[in-house]
Order: C-alpha cells, then sequence, then structure tokens
C-alpha cells in the first residue's frame, strides 16, 4: 500500500494528543471549538517567529508552549495525575541543521519544560536531565518554578479517579502535544512535552523526552514528534526509525511515518501516532488510534485542524 502525504507545502504542524478523543456526537460544539482554537493558536505563535525569519526552534519552541499554557492538553498546565496524586513533567526539543538536542524529564515544579529542553540543548554539554537537577538547573537559568498546584484541574482529578476505579472502562487517550517546523533557511526542528499518562508510576518516563523515540529531527529526512504509548515507542525507536527508513530505506516520509505507526508499533503492542514534517513542506500524520488532535499551517496561511475520530484524512 503506498500512503500519500496529508498535505504540502506545510511551515508547521502541531499535535494535542492521540487516542479516543473528541467523539463527535458527544462533543459540544463550545468544546470542539476550543480544541481547534487550541492547535491554531499554536499554530499562529509559531507562524509569527517563521513569517519574522526566526528558525524553526522558536517556532516548535513557541507552538508548544502555548499547548503547555492549555490545560484542555496533557502538558504544562493541563498535565495528568501520576498514582500519587502529583505531576511530574518531560519535554524534548531537537535541531535538525546538526542534531543538537535536549531534553528534561520528571520535573515537578517547571511551568513550560519544553523552555527548560531548550535550555539543555542550547546551555549544557548534556542532552538529558531529570528530577532535582533538572529543576535547580531550570530555576538558575531564570525559569522560575511553580507549585504543583499550578497543575491541578478537576479534569484531570476526575480522570484520575476513573483510572483506579477497577470497574470503570480503560481509554486509550495519549494527550501528549508536539510541533514539527521548518524555516526558510529549511532547516527542521521538533519538540514533544507531556504530563505522562494518568496513574502512571511516580518516577515513569515516556518517549516524550528521549531523542529518537518521542522526537527527532534531521533536516534530510524529517522532523517527528510522537503521541502514544510511550513504552512502545521506546522500545521501536519510533521517531528515530522514520528518519532511518527515508534515508537508508529510501521511503518518502508519509510512506516511513506510516509504516512506523501502523506496521511496527502496533506489532509490537502499541498504538499512537506522529507528525512528520520535511524541509520541502511535505506532512503526514498518521495515527492507529481512533483520532489524533493535531493541526498544519500552509505556507500561504492556511490552517487545518483535525479533532474529531472520524474526521478524514
Amino acid at each position: 500500500m503506498t500512503y500519500e502525504p496529508d498535505a504540502d507545502n506545510v511551515i508547521i504542524a502541531v499535535h494535542g494528543g492521540a487516542g479516543n478523543k473528541l467523539i463527535r456526537q458527544e462533543t459540544t460544539p463550545e468544546l470542539e471549538k476550543a480544541h481547534r482554537d487550541g492547535l491554531a493558536d499554536a499554530l499562529r505563535a509559531g507562524e509569527r517567529l517563521l513569517r519574522g525569519g526566526a528558525s524553526s526552534v522558536d517556532a516548535v519552541e513557541a507552538a508548544v508552549r502555548v499547548l503547555e499554557d492549555n490545560e484542555l492538553f496533557n502538558a504544562g498546565k493541563g498535565s495528568v495525575f501520576t498514582e500519587d496524586g502529583g505531576h511530574e513533567l518531560d519535554a524534548s526539543i531537537m535541531r535538525g541543521a546538526d542534531l543538537a538536542a535536549g531534553a528534561i524529564a520528571g520535573v515537578r515544579n517547571v511551568r513550560n519544560p519544553v523552555l527548560a529542553a531548550r535550555m539543555v540543548m542550547e546551555q549544557t554539554a548534556h542532552v538529558l536531565l531529570c528530577g532535582d537537577g533538572a529543576e535547580s538547573f531550570a530555576e538558575r537559568n531564570g525559569l522560575r518554578p511553580v507549585s504543583q498546584d499550578y497543575f491541578w484541574t478537576q479534569r484531570r482529578l476526575d480522570q484520575l479517579k476513573e483510572a483506579k476505579d477497577p470497574g470503570a472502562p480503560e481509554r486509550a487517550e495519549y494527550s501528549t502535544v508536539g510541533a514539527v517546523a521548518v524555516d526558510r533557511d529549511g532547516d527542521l526542528a521538533a519538540a514533544t512535552s507531556t504530563g505522562g499518562t494518568t496513574n502512571q508510576m511516580r518516577g515513569r518516563i515516556g518517549d516524550s523526552p528521549i531523542i529518537g523515540a518521542g522526537t527527532y529531527a534531521r533536516n534530510d529526512t524529517a522532523a517527528v514528534s510522537a503521541t502514544g504509548q510511550g513504552e512502545v515507542f521506546i522500545r521501536g525507536a519510533a521517531a528515530g526509525t522514520i528518519s532511518a527508513m527515508i534515508e537508508f530505506g529510501g521511503l518518502s516520509l508519509a510512506e516511513a511515518a506510516f509504516d512506523v505507526v501502523m506496521r511496527r508499533l502496533p506489532a509490537l503492542g502499541g498504538t499512537g501516532g506522529v507528525i512528520a514534517l520535511d524541509r520541502q513542506g511535505t506532512f503526514a500524520g498518521p495515527h492507529s488510534t481512533p483520532g489524533m488532535l493535531h493541526g498544519y499551517l500552509t505556507m500561504d496561511g492556511e490552517i487545518v485542524t483535525k479533532v474529531f475520530t472520524d474526521e478524514p484524512r
């Protein structure tokens, strides 16, 4: 089967998570609009920078930061609860021009993890910092910490209670956020941020801060941000495999993304999706879950958002 791109001439794309989210018959017009507006706001934040000549790294950071500040999405403000009623956040960012990358994991007091991830990339010799070390690094570099109360929302608390109820139905929802972009120099970048999964063990880390699993960017292949069952995306090296299949396997971006998301990861027992973009503006957003919140913006300013499980490619 040949998998065709979802769109061409794209300069920035974002996602707000894959899973059984926003079923048309169960969604009010107000909730639909809030999700579409949230995705569009992130796209416009990145677009403004790209139009002004800023880098793709600037654009994906800005887009993800907007999603982190929107409590509809599981990152930053809207992060889910761990099993002990806390919040632990992860994020990563990568530059396609030179494969520079930075990430933080398991932080509890960083308002915008994507900012700290970029600081790791640009201000240290490391790629990944976690826990207390990442917290202190972020504060030393000007990110004022927030209390755990900042991340509290009633909706996420209700989800924790439901997850702890042995009689409740299981829902496949992976509400990670991410962005991919290409700038006027043809440089790619990708960023991903998450609050983890509801009721996860304290200290659990998924694919979002793992370069090559949840995030990857390489100019001559693709920028990729993933959302899904993190453990499987780590085992399958999802984002990096898409890049490798383009580089070494001769597949197109759309074919590589489809193969990883729809064949390889389900064979390992996991579902999810990716947004993938190349420097020519080719965009693909395959997902093996019923839906994936995502959107993209083209060079001519058109914005397309997908929020329902039944929206066609």
